[in-house]
């Protein structure tokens, strides 16, 4: 027994040995040039204008996590088809009611606004400027 364990800790031992000696080498031998462009932040090629505290509108992010909660509530739906036929009218009345709260989720975010890009802004009454007549000194 004691020999079947000796056996499971060489190998973890040269694993561990053989990773260290590699990230050594590397060390090594690699170029050592810090700063210029190492330090700027890279995206997709180009070189970055402006600062990157940039205000983004929150919508955008809103939008993304209700259509990812409404996306993988609705996976469930596929396993449920599949073998809706030996569960029986129990668990029809069950994913009806799963439904139902989607919906009303739905609904709710849809009252709400948060499915609108762009939010309408509130009307504003319009009133007409007094003529000089109008006004009295």
């Amino acid at each position: 027994m004691e020999f079947q364990l000796a056996g499971i800790l060489v190998f973890i031992g040269v694993g561990v040995g053989f990773s260290a000696v590699l990230l050594l080498v590397a060390k090594l031998v690699r170029p050592f040039a810090p700063g210029g462009d190492k330090s700027v932040v890279y995206e997709c090629g180009e070189r970055p204008t402006g600062s990157p505290w940039v205000k983004f509108n929150i919508r955008f992010y809103v939008v993304a996590l209700i259509f990812v909660i409404f996306d993988v509530e609705v996976v469930f739906l596929y396993p449920w088809a599949v073998v809706f036929r030996q569960l029986g009218l129990f668990a029809f009345l069950e994913m009806l009611f799963f439904l139902i709260i989607l919906f009303v989720g739905l609904a709710y975010v849809w009252k709400k606004g948060d499915l609108e890009w762009v939010r309408p802004q509130p009307r504003l009454q319009w009133t007409p400027t007094p003529s000089r007549e109008q006004i009295k000194p």
